[in-house]
């Protein structure tokens, strides 16, 4: 029924109504003054529309909000492909990536990073969420993103009103706003690594089509090993997006589409030398191996067995990496009734996919292993490649390390992560004591399925790189088989009781949220307040593998000891999920502008979280009612104030804002031992941040300078499981981030580069091991040789400096090593663009 009554509003919207979010103005005005290809950043001279997270687009000093663009020049000095990369260059956002669309964590304004994904942050795509809770485990919003010739620009909020003209989005709102073919123009580009395979084909084109009809067509596709070492190729794919647009007096209609299936490895964490001390730590390669240049796996380690959904064998491969496929339709419209603007957005997107990641989680010499997996006298041998059948002695140093790893496997299969989005809108702008004061209201309506089966496995590798890590199978002093091609474990068997993690979840989300706001404004001053109720319904069942059972894995038929105790779903036993939540949302704020360059604002603002699968866990759910055994398990509230300074005249903008946040946050964290052993917590916790972001430019002539920094204050000031933790700085939190993009544009030659800088964070709660800080160079240089032709060369970290972003261990552990996750090491990058 909830879906009859979207569809509804849809087509009621449809045939009223457009869009609102990204633009609430006519399409008519759209060409005039808020032409996509035109609005820049809040911190440039130009004082363009910014509509992104508010009722109606004004001018950034006119706003109580901070905010920011990157434009559509700026993304081609990025040294960066993907989103999460290009969002560590917008001021208040810590982005943990190494440069792939997926599995990143991102955050605002030191809000807590407790697990992947953007819990707070939420991305959309031209207005609307691209999954309605964006950190979904191994499935966070990124995922479903590319950078490419069809963004116009990206359009980021922090705090502010994102809370209240958007679900799930406390902490703030990225967008990325597509182009739509106001003036005829394309291009065409090829790029290639240079020292590294990965090669790509750009384009696009937009024109009007007469008759006010106009269109866009853009996209991508791109294939190689990538710049790291597998072995095999890990990127291949692409995605292709279009959209046409039809004017008429007062509004337009716009319909569109996308089709993303695209393939990236996931760089999970790789074991690394570590030594020096908590407060100083030196991270090192492993002989055989290089930190950040290595991929960790190869095709000697990427195929093994499992079971599906339905308890049934099959064969998995790490070389799948993390493919999203991503097929979408919308439909846009918007015109006046009278004197009020009414809009619709809608979007179906069906969303499927696959994730494979291996990751290590303990590696020591290879005795250490045999021992602890197999007992006294055991022994590791070779399970294939070029030294099949070979066995490690103990004190052997193949590859010049001796070690061993024990590793986890994981796939996710993602049958469905549809989602189907409508927000229906109309505002009206009223004469009222010499001022104008704007009413907005509207209706959001949001489906959002989560359909996936996870599975862990449990294996053993030698520790090398270059592509050439192969299985190691396990024999017990006796002489037994205890794995089959590597495999130990089906399941998550390495220091557990039995085998465990299987699970499948077929959930539905069900979210409508009705909103307002008004804002008044007379003079210099503005004055604006918005609400929002969220109320969601949230249905179906959870299988977790509560069960082991003897399985022919390999179809030999025989029962060998490593398929004696296989985890296996209980198909007739699901776990229901039936409970609904409600919060309630609120901003306020005022903006006053003291003179045409200067304008001064303050915002409190309560937004709301609610927790997606995550908590849906047997301990956490009542198997008979569906139930949350704790209701505090259904959201996390966020309170934020904010006030800030904004300065632009003459080429030069300087935007300071002083911010604090209160947050609760429910989740379940990945986190480790002071060994380095992995483990997960259940999060009951509350946060504290408090700090100051800065934005700001500076034009002369051909140069300029775009710089952005943070400094966050942030604690733990509660914890229901863990209170020697109060008082600690949360994990990954560093006190200062900062960037620069210096740069200077002649009519043939534009040079410069993009720099990235953080202090140290710990890399747990406990605030033990520090991650040291780290600056980041990327130059870049375009030459134009003729007016429509461009070459260009781009360096990500040109110095090639090894920069630590996540580490799986607490402390130094005895052994000396830790599993971490770096950025990319130099890579760089040449391409020819035709525009036309």
């Amino acid at each position: 029924m909830h879906t009859w009554k979207l569809l509804a509003t849809t087509l009621l919207g449809c045939g009223l109504a457009a869009p609102a979010f990204a633009e609430d103005v006519s399409e008519a005005s759209e060409t005039a003054s808020v032409k996509r290809t035109e609005i820049v950043s809040g911190s440039t001279a130009a004082g363009k529309t910014f509509s992104t997270g508010v009722a109606k687009g004004r001018d950034l000093l006119d706003t109580a909000i901070s905010a920011s663009v990157i434009d559509e020049s700026d993304l081609a000095k990025f040294s960066v492909s993907s989103i999460s990369g290009i969002m560590q260059n917008i001021p208040g956002i810590r982005s943990l990536t190494s440069d792939v669309d997926g599995y990143s964590s991102i955050t605002v304004r030191g809000l807590p990073l407790a697990a992947d994904g953007s819990k707070y942050l939420q991305l959309q795509e031209d207005g609307l969420p691209v999954l309605e809770f964006a950190d979904m485990q191994f499935n966070a919003a990124d995922r479903y993103l590319r950078a490419d010739f069809n963004i116009s620009q990206i359009q980021s909020i922090r705090g502010g009103s994102a809370s209240t003209f958007a679900s799930n989005s406390p902490g703030g709102v990225v967008n990325l706003i597509s182009k739509t073919g106001e003036i005829e123009s394309g291009n065409f580009q090829v790029s290639s690594g240079i020292g590294h395979d990965l090669k790509r084909i750009d384009f696009d084109y937009g024109s009007p089509l007469g008759d006010n009809w106009r269109f866009h067509v853009g996209g991508f596709y791109r294939e190689g090993e990538g710049p790291r070492d597998y072995g095999y190729t890990a990127y291949r794919g692409g995605q292709i997006k279009l959209n046409v647009t039809r004017n008429f007096a007062g509004g337009y209609v716009r319909i569109y589409g996308k089709y993303l299936d695209d393939r990236q490895p996931n760089y999970g964490t790789q074991p690394a030398r570590i030594t020096g001390t908590d407060e100083a730590p030196v991270f090192a390669s492993i002989a055989g191996t290089r930190l950040a240049g290595d991929g960790y796996g190869s095709p000697l380690v990427a195929g093994y067995l499992g079971t599906d959904d339905q308890n049934n064998p099959l064969s998995r491969s790490l070389e799948n990496g993390m493919r999203a496929i991503v097929k979408a339709i919308g439909l846009e419209t918007q015109f006046e009734i009278a004197d009020w603007t009414v809009s619709n957005r809608f979007r179906f997107a069906d969303i499927s996919g696959d994730f494979n990641q291996v990751d290590s989680m303990l590696s020591a010499p290879s005795a250490v292993i045999s021992t602890i997996l197999g007992g006294p006298g055991a022994s590791l041998t070779y399970a294939a490649g070029p030294n099949l059948g070979q066995v490690l002695a103990p004190g052997n140093q193949i590859n010049g390390n001796g070690l061993a790893s024990i590793n986890l496997l994981l796939n996710m299969n993602q049958k469905s992560n549809d989602n189907i989005t409508n927000d229906l809108r109309a505002s009206r702008v009223f004469a009222l004591n010499g001022g104008k004061l704007t009413v907005s209201g509207g209706i959001y309506n949001a489906i959002q399925d989560y359909n996936v089966d996870w599975s862990f496995t449990n294996a053993i590798s030698d520790v090398v790189g270059n592509g050439r890590m192969a299985p190691l199978d396990l024999r017990n002093a006796s002489g037994t088989l205890l794995s089959q091609n590597g495999v130990f474990a089906y399941g998550f068997g390495f220091g557990q009781p039995r085998a465990y993690g299987n699970y499948n979840f077929d959930t539905k989300y069900r979210i409508t949220a009705p909103y307002g706001s008004i804002n008044f404004a007379t003079g210099k001053l503005s004055i604006g307040a918005s609400l929002r109720y969220d109320r969601g319904d949230v249905s179906g069942k959870v299988i977790t593998d509560e069960l082991v059972a003897p399985f022919d894995i390999n179809r030999d038929g025989a029962i060998a000891p490593v398929e004696s105790t296989v985890a296996v779903l209980p198909l007739t036993r699901p776990i229901r999920v039936d409970y609904n939540y409600g919060y309630l949302s609120y901003s306020t704020g005022v903006n006053y502008r003291i003179a045409q360059p200067l304008s001064v604002f303050a915002r409190y603002s309560r937004g709301g979280r609610a927790s997606a699968e995550r908590v849906l866990r047997p301990g956490s759910l009542n198997a008979t009612t569906g139930q949350l055994a704790n209701d505090a398990l259904k959201y996390g509230i966020v309170k934020q104030a904010e006030a800030g300074v904004k300065y632009r005249n003459d080429g030069v903008g300087i935007y300071v804002t002083g911010f604090w946040a209160s947050t609760e946050e429910r989740n379940t964290q990945l986190a480790a031992d002071k060994n380095g052993n992995v483990i997960v917590l259940d999060v009951v916790r509350e946060y504290s941040a408090k700090g100051i972001e800065l934005e700001g430019e500076f034009k002369r002539g051909p140069f300029r300078l775009a710089i952005g920094g943070t400094w966050t204050k942030a604690k733990i000031v509660k914890d229901a499981d863990f209170p020697e933790l109060v008082g600690n700085v949360p994990r990954y939190i560093p006190s200062l981030s900062f960037n620069a993009r210096p740069t200077v544009e002649f009519a043939s030659l534009a040079f410069g580069a993009v720099i990235n800088a953080t202090t140290s964070s710990y890399a747990q709660d406990t605030n033990q091991l520090k991650l040291p800080g780290y600056v980041v160079v990327s130059p870049f240089v375009q030459f134009h040789p003729a007016q429509q032709l461009t070459l260009a060369v781009n360096a990500f970290n040109v110095f090639d400096k090894l920069a630590v972003y996540s580490a799986s261990t607490s402390t130094i552990p005895a052994s000396g090593i830790a599993n971490i996750r770096t950025l990319n090491p130099r890579t760089v990058t040449g391409s020819i663009r035709y525009s036309f």
